[in-house]
């Protein structure tokens, strides 16, 4: 018979934000165990061999927001092993691809640079837009670091009140209230953000393209400060993990070791323990797959929030029980291509397009379609891609010769309104995207020589991603900040069972690789354990003290 054992907390879920609420908890002094289904540690950030001698992402690749959110920093990752790569330069988009219309012209260049970066502007899409990108990255630096600070606070009204009162304080450039044009931009929509300060097409295009990466499309309600996000990469670029996106959850596995903390791999929860029902109750710790029972006050679930109800199971209380977030229909299709060189884009050096996220939109209109057909149920017209290749600078993914290019492709439905079978559909679907890649990339389609096609089906299957959506929930303007995943479960516990605590990308701030969720749901079980420990400290002084007199 499987064994039982003890500990403070059990974090069920090992990936990043699972890892990091774990961090946070040992380093407090508690005892932690994480348990995890999968074989492979880090969840969607996670990296592994996929050919002899090449080492393929997962999940993420580039790391964006983790780099502003001061977790590296705070468990002092550095030293347990975390190198990133910075993506310098972190954009590229190229000049429209032969038979595009419109005018044919200079690739734009995003870098750290911000003067370099409005030189390519300049030179692709004319001074007027190269001048208000300057003043852009200037009005939006403070206000994306505030959108920053609100990701890793609880969303309460204080916290939020608090990361973005300063904006409305008096400048030098005269009064400024939190109401008027910045609550306008704030809930208004990315493309409407663009077409304000832009005439370019082609830089409103890429922009948009790397906003929609959050999920929405940009013509969504409160989608502004996704496309505002570039203002921050002009002091801190997105990175790559030396070896791949799993060196950050592998430092992140040796920091929890250090404190004594334990991840055990392949036998995940299969349900929690509860003492009481479902109209109140306390959890009392985990037993797993294999049937070992791991006692513990504390389980914080960094699954998704419906695999949470489903480990909760009778005990699940209303809140719970009944919450029903927008899971939508799929998010995108992944190719990890084996290749013989990186895409070459005509007349640009590698070494300047391979660095970061190579944006091959150069219209919105082509992202409105893809949307639109992913509304519909359908497959896209016309697939969108968005190349990645970290081994032009990283030669552990591949050994000489070869080349990890990862190719995304947004908008691809889970379900097919056709009732089309996605194991049928996806060597077809690799090539069209690869195809797309090609038209900017002349003979980036010779230079393949395998692919490892993750459709929305795989995602679900591969990394328990419910429905192939990255973000566990939608990240539209109706499931973010106090009503994510719901307006009941947005303060990281759960209503009605005690010692139940929610993290990872259904709860604030959402998906991506931020560890937020993590770090935030640490703070509050911390929080709800002080009183307890006060009253363990009083009780051992009073303790002590007869003892003493005792002598």
């Amino acid at each position: 018979m499987p064994g039982s054992t003890t500990a403070d907390a059990v974090v069920v879920g090992a990936g990043h934000n699972g890892l990091v609420a774990a961090c946070y908890l040992a380093r407090a002094g508690l005892h932690v165990e994480v348990v995890e289904r999968d074989e492979v540690l880090g969840g969607a950030v996670s990296t592994v061999e996929r050919w002899p001698g090449v080492r393929v992402d997962r999940g993420s690749s580039a790391h964006v927001i983790v780099r502003h959110s001061g977790v590296v920093e705070e468990l002092d990752l550095a030293a347990h092993g975390l190198r990133y790569l910075d993506c310098d330069p972190w954009g590229f988009a190229p000049a429209p691809a032969p038979g595009d219309p419109g005018p044919d012209g200079r690739p734009l260049v995003f870098s750290v640079d911000l003067d370099a970066t409005c030189a390519s502007i300049a030179a692709a899409c004319g001074e007027d837009d190269a001048r208000a990108y300057r003043r852009f990255v200037g009005v939006w630096g403070p206000r994306s670091r505030a959108v920053v600070d609100s990701f890793g606070r609880r969303p309460t009204p204080l916290g939020l009140a608090r990361a973005f009162w300063p904006l409305g304080a008096p400048t030098g450039d005269g009064p400024r209230t939190p109401g008027g044009d910045l609550a306008v931009d704030f809930l208004g929509s990315g493309d409407a953000l663009l077409d304000r300060w832009f005439t370019s097409e082609r830089l409103k295009a890429a922009l948009a393209w790397f906003g929609a990466q959050s999920g929405p499309p940009m013509s969504e309600p409160g989608t502004a400060a996704m496309v505002a996000w570039v203002a921050l990469l002009h002091d801190t670029p997105p990175g790559h993990p030396v070896g791949g996106s799993g060196g950050l959850t592998e430092a992140l596995r040796r920091r929890l070791e250090s404190d004594g903390g334990r991840v055990t791999l392949g036998d995940g929860a299969a349900r929690l323990l509860v003492d009481g029902g479902p109209d109140g109750g306390r959890v009392t710790g985990v037993e797993t797959v294999s049937g070992r029972r791991i006692a513990a006050p504390v389980v914080v679930a960094a699954c998704h929030v419906l695999a949470t109800r489903d480990l909760a199971g009778a005990s699940a209380p209303p809140a719970l029980a009944d919450a029903a977030p927008p899971v939508g229909n799929g998010f995108g299709l992944v190719l990890r291509c084996l290749t013989d060189a990186l895409p070459a884009y005509p007349g640009v050096d590698p070494a300047v397009s391979a660095q970061g996220l190579q944006l091959l939109c150069t219209d919105r209109a082509q992202l409105a379609a893809a949307h639109g057909d992913w509304l519909a149920g359908r497959l896209p017209r016309e697939p969108v891609p968005l190349a990645m290749s970290f081994s032009a600078s990283d030669d552990t993914l591949a050994p000489p010769g070869r080349h990890v290019v990862t190719v995304w492709g947004q908008w691809y439905p889970y379900d097919l309104a056709d009732g089309g079978d996605w194991d049928a559909l996806a060597d077809a679907e690799a090539q069209r995207l690869v195809a797309a890649v090609d038209r900017f990339a002349p003979g980036f389609a010779g230079s393949v020589h395998d692919v490892h096609v993750q459709t929305p089906l795989l995602l679900e299957r591969e990394l328990s991603l419910l429905r192939g959506n990255v973000m566990h929930v939608e990240m539209g303007l109706a499931s973010m900040f106090a009503f994510r995943p719901t307006p009941a479960l947005a303060g990281y516990r759960v209503p009605g069972l005690d010692g139940l605590y929610l993290a990872g990308a259904s709860t604030h701030p959402g998906g991506g690789v931020s560890g937020n969720s993590g770090r935030t749901a640490a703070r509050v079980v911390l929080t709800d354990r002080r009183p307890l420990a006060r009253a363990r400290t009083r009780v051992q002084d009073v303790a002590g003290r007869l003892l003493r007199a005792g002598r």
